[in-house]
């Protein structure tokens, strides 16, 4: 599947480091890690009905400054994302609509294509849909059962063969034979995980399993699904196995970082990388990490509820994408926050202030009345024609301004604090140069 097309960020001298995260299940502090040069990178995309509101825009963004900064270190980035290209709620979605359920998965997978474009998240090295992987995964889905960690539940209902039988993960099996033990992925009791998993597409009272919690496999033909021939029968893959063998297609475990959204911590990245390391013998992921979680008027966004806004509405608007871009860096990728008008507003004047500020590169001063800057030729005076000083000032500035971007980005991403130090040279009247903004639009993905 092909993914979308950003231009390459601009090249900046020397290099930055690699960031230090926070891995979400221990809450440790931990340095992203390159192997020979390497910084391998999962992060579970869409299921295409409903793209791209800001939660997806908010995630994505927040591995788009993960990529940025680790090209910067001088790594290269191996970037494999999914898509759920079939999977129970676009087929709910597909049915109410009256579209076909394919029709409606390109559709959206290309609104999502273009609202990445248009944000300036670069693109995925990898980006695989699930149909075209079904063989690949009906086979791992074979490996779990062959090796005694799936097993059988009759479906017994109407809607499929007599004989149909569903496939389940056994967790017992799992950590008796693996070195994965529930709760390692998310960090949460079993107690936490009985509701999520009741919530986020688990069926702890499904007849017939041996765990509550033992997530779905593989599912049997039902009338009316998709469904494709396997060694495991006639069926569809579960959710949670998709990406672990999506991601093993394309990367070595273990992989450096594994992300998403908070609401993928359990069941999915917990069930993902279980199944993973059944399937490799290795822990899938060093660090594991995950986006906060958007709000809109106090009330997390979700497609369930309706309450959305979306990145192809605000720019058909009339929004420039850069300012949804400030708007969303505005805060840490961790934070749980709210979209508000307001934060709108405030990137949207950001935007328009670094703009003006950046009309002013390589002059040798920058006016605080840009009335008068623009009426005086002494406030374009190119810096090579300033004096021997004012060049050394202007270089150790331009090198200090990077410095301080590559110090806020390294640490968690933070790019609340990675704005302010372009605000506080806007706010100083120093005229950017070159270098700073190249390193806006490297690092931050903001080309002025």
């Amino acid at each position: 599947m092909r993914s979308w097309q950003v231009p390459a960020p601009p090249a900046l001298p020397g290099h930055g480091v690699l960031p230090e995260l926070i891995d979400t299940p221990t809450g440790e502090r931990r340095r992203v890690e390159a192997t020979d040069g390497v910084v391998s990178m999962y992060v579970c995309g869409i299921t295409p009905y409903d793209a791209t509101h800001l939660g997806h825009a908010a995630t994505y963004l927040a591995y788009d400054l993960l990529g940025r900064v680790a090209r910067d270190a001088g790594a290269t980035v191996h970037y494999v994302q999914n898509v759920t290209d079939v999977d129970d709620p676009l087929l709910e979605r597909a049915t109410a609509t009256g579209v076909d359920w394919r029709d409606l998965a390109e559709q959206q997978i290309d609104l999502f294509r273009g609202d990445m474009e248009a944000l300036r998240i670069l693109p995925p090295d990898h980006y695989v849909g699930v149909v075209e992987s079904v063989t690949q995964i009906a086979d791992a889905v074979a490996r779990l059962r062959d090796a005694g960690l799936g097993y059988e539940v009759p479906v017994g209902d109407g809607a499929a063969a007599s004989d149909a039988v569903d496939l389940y993960f056994d967790i017992a099996a799992a950590e008796r034979s693996t070195s994965w033990r529930l709760g390692q992925e998310s960090g949460l009791t079993r107690d936490e995980m009985a509701p999520l998993f009741a919530e986020r597409g688990g069926d702890p009272d499904r007849a017939g399993k041996r765990d509550p919690l033992d997530p779905l496999l593989w599912r049997a033909e039902r009338v009316g699904e998709p469904a494709w021939d396997s060694p495991v029968g006639r069926g569809r893959p579960g959710w949670h196995i998709e990406c672990s063998v999506i991601g093993m297609q394309h990367l070595h475990a273990p992989i450096g970082v594994n992300g998403g959204g908070h609401d993928l911590l359990f069941p999915h990245h917990e069930f993902s990388a279980a199944h993973a390391t059944a399937l490799t013998g290795e822990r899938w992921a060093r660090v594991r990490t995950h986006a906060g979680l958007l709000s809109l008027g106090g009330t997390k966004m979700s497609k369930s509820l309706g309450n959305l806004e979306f990145v192809s509405r605000l720019v058909a608007a009339g929004v420039d994408p850069r300012a949804i871009r400030l708007a969303l860096l505005s805060a840490h990728y961790r934070a749980h926050t709210d979209w508000t008008d307001a934060r709108l507003a405030d990137a949207e004047a950001r935007l328009a202030s670094w703009a003006e500020w950046s009309r002013y590169a390589g002059s040798a001063r920058y006016s605080t009345s840009k009335s008068e800057a623009r009426r005086s030729s002494a406030a374009l005076r190119l810096s090579k024609g300033s004096s021997r000083s004012e060049r050394i000032e202007t270089s150790a500035q331009e090198t200090a301004v990077l410095a301080a971007l590559r110090t806020a980005l390294a640490d968690d991403l933070d790019a609340p604090a990675a704005l302010a130090v372009v605000d506080a040279e806007v706010a100083a009247n120093r005229p950017p140069s070159r270098t700073t903004l190249d390193a806006i639009d490297a690092l931050l993905g903001v080309r002025l």
